[in-house]
């Protein structure tokens, strides 16, 4: 598969778990609707770095990931460090650990996921037309 394929598979697919997360928080299972938002963020974070870098980097960590994207955007992203570790929490805790989250927990998830993705794009947008 041509990495462009790739790409936008892995976005279609975070914005998919995107989706499931906000369907998930409306039915009031808060612990995938946590879930899905990291996977949301997680997904997109390595499409964009595939498309600048032409690879995929094997880490689940969000933090890590955004490094990555940092130096290849050559941007310093103001994020919450608190913020971003309970999100990839998500990911640990519903896979590994008995936990339960509440409402509030997957709104803070939902909303982190989405703020990582937008500013994201934002940078790749910027960097996309300052190169043309």
């Amino acid at each position: 598969m041509p990495q462009k394929d790739i790409v936008d598979l892995l976005k279609k697919r975070a914005m998919e778990f995107l989706e499931a997360a906000e369907e998930r928080l409306k039915a009031e299972s808060y612990d995938l609707a946590c879930f899905f938002a990291e996977q949301a963020a997680q997904l997109h974070l390595k499409a964009v770095i595939l498309e600048l870098s032409g690879e995929v980097p094997r880490t689940p960590s969000i933090r890590q990931l955004l490094t990555i994207i940092s130096k290849v955007l050559n941007v310093n992203f103001e994020f919450d460090r608190k913020s971003l570790i309970f999100l990839e929490y998500a990911y640990i805790k519903a896979r590994y650990l008995p936990s339960k989250y509440e409402k509030d927990d997957a709104e803070e998830a939902i909303a982190i996921a989405k703020e990582v993705i937008e500013a994201v794009d934002r940078c790749r947008m910027e960097k996309i037309k300052n190169t043309d």
